[in-house]
């Protein structure tokens, strides 16, 4: 693989539906937090559970997220980890996992063809965000 394609497509939310966490790092809490118009605070308290290692959202109870609600309320401001889907180490660094997620993401496959080096680039944004993950 030299290289991928992707392109978000238009009112598409699948990657927001998939089972799973929403891990945010501390400029995504102070960023939504200001973008909603709440205090860290008060916004940790009602969206964010707090490890020792890692952030995450909660979990609502019919949805994978709060912030999805026909489109993402948060979009100008969406954390890292949605902001750089499908770009995500475990999806570049592997072509089988890059194409098992073809199957579910409508937008991989679709649009300008990205080398994969800048795809790894990309990718390397995520373990910055993320080390206790990405170790």
């Amino acid at each position: 693989m030299t290289s991928i394609a992707f392109e978000c497509q238009p009112n598409c939310t699948r990657c927001c539906e998939v089972k799973g966490n929403v891990y945010i790092t501390e400029g995504d809490l102070k960023n939504i937090a200001a973008y909603l118009g709440m205090s860290e605070v008060d916004f940790e308290a009602k969206y964010v559970v707090r490890t020792k290692t890692l952030l995450r959202f909660r979990k609502p109870r019919n949805s994978q997220c709060h912030f999805l609600d026909g489109g993402c309320r948060v979009h100008p401001v969406k954390p890292v980890q949605c902001r750089l889907y499908p770009f995500w180490p475990e999806l570049v660094e592997r072509p089988a996992n890059w194409r098992r997620e073809a199957a579910s993401c409508p937008g991989i496959g679709k649009g300008e063809l990205i080398q994969i080096t800048t795809a790894m680039e990309i990718a390397g944004e995520m373990r910055k965000a993320y080390p206790s993950t990405y170790r």
